[in-house]
């Protein structure tokens, strides 16, 4: 894999995403949206409660954030790209760049929900943990699926079906760990749930790598 093209197509995405902002107004307009429900709704949220919105939330919002990764490249653009670009370099940098998109919109979730809905948070360090590691998970599996949808007509609904069984073990290690820092469950043995969810980020990873290559020649 040659890295050195990994800056410039990093730089493109960033650069990209600053002109035409699509997915930065909309995470920040279905965020705000989102709370302001629970604003509404005027009732007081328990910590349960306040740890599975906060986590769908964010799901949702990722999914809304990171779908349009291939599917607002051009045909000629893609063209393009196949001629000078590595698959693999192309795939990691929309890979990093959606995790950096959604671990900023995780935190403005976060900081948002905490004002209208309290914050139940007792450790916030294991918890800005399970933000990042929430991002990278989220940011591998859907960029991944996204190059297969992005495929099909309806590319939206394709990867809501497609990324269900991906992030579903995901998502609920996140909820196991995220309710540790709430201290809504006692166990001092939450390393092993990190290690499992680096180890499922890890294969998703490598099966991205593999398979990727190929859906890009298609």
């Amino acid at each position: 894999m040659n890295f050195r093209m990994l800056f410039p197509l990093l730089r493109k995405e960033f650069l990209l995403e600053f002109r035409q902002r699509y997915a930065i107004s909309g995470i920040v307009l279905y965020v705000f949206s989102m709370v302001f429900v629970v604003y509404i709704a005027s009732i007081k949220v328990q910590p349960q409660v306040w740890n599975i919105l906060f986590w769908l939330i964010v799901l949702f919002a990722s999914i809304n954030a990171v779908v349009k990764s291939f599917v607002q490249e051009s045909g000629a653009r893609q063209m393009y790209y196949y001629q000078i670009a590595d698959p693999a370099m192309l795939l990691l940098s929309k890979i990093v760049y959606n995790t950096v998109l959604l671990l900023a919109l995780s935190l403005l979730a976060f900081g948002a929900y905490s004002v209208v809905a309290g914050n139940p948070v007792k450790d916030m360090g294991l918890f800005m943990l399970v933000l990042l590691l929430g991002s990278v998970g989220f940011g591998i599996s859907f960029t991944f699926i996204a190059s297969i949808s992005a495929k099909a007509n309806n590319s939206a609904t394709l990867m809501a079906i497609l990324s269900f069984p991906v992030i579903l073990p995901v998502l609920l290690t996140l909820v196991r760990l995220s309710a540790i820092a709430l201290r809504l469950i006692q166990d001092t043995s939450y390393q092993r749930d990190i290690i499992n969810l680096l180890a499922i980020d890890v294969i998703l990873l490598t099966l991205g790598f593999v398979l990727f290559p190929y859906i890009w020649r298609d």
